[in-house]
């Protein structure tokens, strides 16, 4: 009797099989090693791609010495499981983590990379760690910041859940603390303080009355949100309070950058004492490189904005324009009910295969 090897990924077999297996191989953020592992060792064996590596992350590229490169990527690792693994099949769904965010498009980058010998780009395939955690800790940040030519091209698709659509570019993000200071006192002698808690209401009035911005950016409108997202204050039961701080977050639309999201934020909170805690900029769509118009011809549909934050602003950084594009809806990513049906994973490798052959 043979046993199969858990961790052998079959490439060229059914995409949908392929997506089942790297879902049931655990990879939460930190523990990619098994799968990365798997991974690599499934490239290497792909005679037309050189293949390499930085710790969890797993670079397989053709040189075909093509006019134009395009670079496809996803990443390995999901949230926690939730007593949601191994995938379930039901009916034309799989339900399971990963299922979504984002193993179904891993899945179809990992086909396309072994069976497209002769792309009409050169392609190169991009699969990193510790995207699903803190920033600094994200393997495709580590690339930019190690290995920055292995991921050059001209046109990048981010494997993101998308429900099938390319959402273009991302929005940017800055969160930023509101400190609203006070004078302690005797709560039985209040007038003797001065209630920080009760003057953060000056921030709170801001934020009620602010309308966010719907701006257009390359064709694409987009919908900023800035919202309290925390309070903190107080000292005990019986103290007026001398200190509150409201966290704000800011999702600014990709044409500001990070300089000019802070620079709106301190007219907006004029007066008050704001600091920058973090902040990451967003991602213009790049809709008009021909690759990116071919691929959106390709698709079908509109191209609709990224409204949330996503690594196509990494690309972009290094200048290239990026998109997202994935099976899957994407509000159900990181739920216990995380599920992507099979017909999805199917569109998704029959668009990106015919768009690179």
């Amino acid at each position: 009797m043979t046993t199969l090897d858990p961790n052998h990924l079959d490439l060229t077999g059914d995409v949908v099989d392929l997506t089942r297996t790297i879902c049931d191989i655990p990879s939460v953020s930190g523990d990619e090693k098994r799968l990365a592992d798997a991974v690599e060792s499934a490239l290497r064996a792909v005679a037309h791609l050189d293949v390499l590596r930085d710790g969890d992350a797993v670079v397989a590229r053709t040189a075909l010495g093509r006019s134009t490169r395009v670079v496809l990527a996803g990443h390995l690792d999901t949230v926690p499981i939730a007593d949601n693994l191994p995938v379930v099949t039901d009916g034309d769904l799989l339900r399971g983590r990963g299922t979504v965010d984002m193993k179904a498009g891993v899945a179809v980058m990992l086909q396309l990379a072994a069976v497209l010998e002769s792309p009409r780009h050169d392609v190169t395939y991009v699969f990193y760690d510790h995207e699903e955690v803190a920033a600094r800790l994200n393997g495709l940040g580590r690339l930019v910041r190690n290995h920055p030519e292995w991921l050059a091209g001209d046109f990048a698709i981010l494997g993101e859940p998308s429900d099938g659509t390319v959402e273009g570019g991302c929005q940017g993000t800055m969160r930023v603390k509101i400190t609203v200071p006070g004078v302690a006192a005797h709560a039985a002698r209040s007038w003797r303080g001065s209630n920080a808690i009760h003057s953060a209401g000056g921030v709170l009035d801001v934020l009620r009355a602010y309308v966010p911005r719907q701006p257009v950016v390359d064709g694409l409108r987009y919908h900023e949100g800035l919202n309290a997202v925390k309070i903190e204050g107080g000292i005990a039961g019986n103290v007026i309070p001398d200190l509150c701080t409201v966290f704000v977050n800011y999702r600014f639309a990709p044409d500001r950058d990070v300089a000019a999201a802070e620079e709106h934020l301190r007219s907006v909170f004029a007066g008050f004492e704001l600091e920058v805690t973090d902040a990451a900029p967003g991602a213009r769509p790049g809709l008009d490189q021909p690759a990116a118009k071919e691929f959106v011809e390709m698709v079908g549909r509109p191209p609709a904005p990224k409204l949330g934050w996503t690594d196509v602003s990494r690309f972009a950084s290094l200048g290239i324009p990026a998109v997202n594009f994935g099976p899957g809806d994407p509000l159900l990513a990181h739920t216990d009910d995380e599920h992507v049906p099979v017909p999805e994973i199917r569109q998704a490798l029959h668009v990106l295969h015919s768009w690179l052959s």
